[in-house]
């Protein structure tokens, strides 16, 4: 069966299919009639097992009794006087072999099953530092549906060696699981998944606190007010969010001051948003600086100001903070909203034609899989610059199609 039927009949992305364990837990309650399956599971196995859905259940034929099992009794018959480990093999290894991938064409049912064989594929705190650093890199670097896809395996694997150690070793564990939700957040919140962003930044956090990392619960909750402006949140519920984190911080905290300065900008208070600035910088100076994980870079405070002086039309300082951003980081998405903050200014500067028709040309050569909602939004942004009696002009037509907005909007 192929991919694309799977998927059509799911009605999901690869990125949202069910996992094998998922699969397996549910075959068990099925198998106990405690409930009957929904969407789109029974439709999944049967194609899995290339039988119809009824037959998926069905008991087993007469015909068992002579030795001639059908497919249709396939997971029936797997399941009587078998373990838990070998029907999630059974499930592994048929979604494998029908060609499917159920968590993508990697063959990744397989290799966790070679996992198991070695040592149980655990890994050591720095091999886990290691894999957040990868997942930080493929943010900033490929689409995020990609990253959000992979980041499940690595959680589902955390979870899995969480289960099977010792109290000591699942708190640094829970590190670990507070640096991936907190990137699998981010990655929901570039494919704009707001409701699933918010759900995995309150488990990032509350991973963090039972870790007992001051450092870790200050990022986390830095990364999530910080991404909160784009669209995902209120600038003032952000502003509530910065505050709160400054409680733990119990002093100056140059990521939580990038977001405050931005959140004021959004609010129109151009001039406290200069003047946090003027603190960041100064704070900078002083060697303030990021965590030590790779999260906060210094081009962080170069887009800030690129963000907060684009709002405030001051081109001038824009264009020399863009021009630091661009120098500094490899982030095709810095490298697009600095140049959607050049747009900005421009509008706000008064020559909204130039400035609309600038921000469409950044946006429109862009793959699609690389137009985040951080990208779209900042687009929204500039045209929320624009004054009400010049909305209905034919380049702002031309850039809410390319964002794929509503007149309304």
């Amino acid at each position: 069966m192929s991919r694309q039927l799977i998927g059509a009949a799911s009605g999901r992305t690869r990125a949202h299919m069910p996992t094998h364990e998922s699969l397996a837990r549910m075959v068990r309650t099925w198998e106990a009639a405690k409930h009957r399956p929904s969407e789109p599971y029974p439709q999944l196995l049967a194609q899995i097992f290339e039988v119809t859905e009824g037959e998926l259940f069905a008991d087993p034929p007469d015909a068992a009794d002579s030795g001639e099992v059908s497919e249709g009794s396939l997971i029936r018959k797997a399941s009587d006087g078998d373990d838990d480990m070998e029907r999630r093999r059974l499930l592994q290894l048929a979604a494998a072999s029908a060609g499917i991938g159920i968590l993508g064409a990697s063959g990744e049912p397989v290799r966790q099953l070679l996992d198991l064989s070695l040592d149980h594929g655990f890994r050591s705190g720095e091999e886990w530092e290691m894999s957040a650093a990868d997942h930080l890199y493929a943010l900033r670097t490929r689409p995020p549906a990609q990253v959000a896809a992979d980041l499940i395996i690595d959680l589902l694997t955390v979870r899995r060696q969480m289960e099977a150690s010792s109290p000591a070793e699942v708190t640094e564990l829970q590190r670990t699981l507070a640096m991936l939700a907190s990137i699998h957040a981010n990655a929901l919140t570039r494919l704009g998944d707001h409701g699933a962003a918010v759900r995995w930044w309150r488990t990032g956090r509350s991973a963090a606190d039972a870790s007992g990392d001051r450092e870790l619960r200050l990022l986390v909750r830095a990364e999530e007010a910080g991404h909160g402006l784009y669209g995902q949140r209120a600038p003032e519920t952000v502003m509530r969010l910065v505050n709160n984190a400054e409680q733990i911080a119990g002093g100056p905290s140059v990521d939580l001051m990038t977001t405050r300065a931005k959140a004021l900008s959004l609010l129109g208070k151009h001039a406290e948003a200069r003047e946090t600035l003027d603190v960041l910088v100064g704070l900078t100076e002083k060697g303030v600086r990021g965590d030590s994980l790779g999260f906060w870079k210094e081009n962080q405070i170069y887009f800030a100001q690129s963000w907060v002086y684009a709002g405030a039309g001051d081109e001038a300082r824009a264009g020399a903070a863009r021009e630091n951003v661009l120098r500094l980081t490899g982030d095709y998405q810095y490298k697009a909203n600095v140049a959607l903050h050049e747009a900005l200014c421009t509008v706000v500067q008064g020559a909204v034609d130039e400035g609309v028709r600038r921000a469409a040309a950044v946006i429109d050569p862009l793959p699609v899989a690389y137009r985040s909602n951080h990208i779209i939004e900042t687009g929204r942004m500039l045209l929320r610059a624009v004054p009400l009696d010049q909305q209905d002009r034919p380049a702002i037509g031309e850039l809410r199609e390319v964002l794929a907005i509503e007149a309304t909007t």
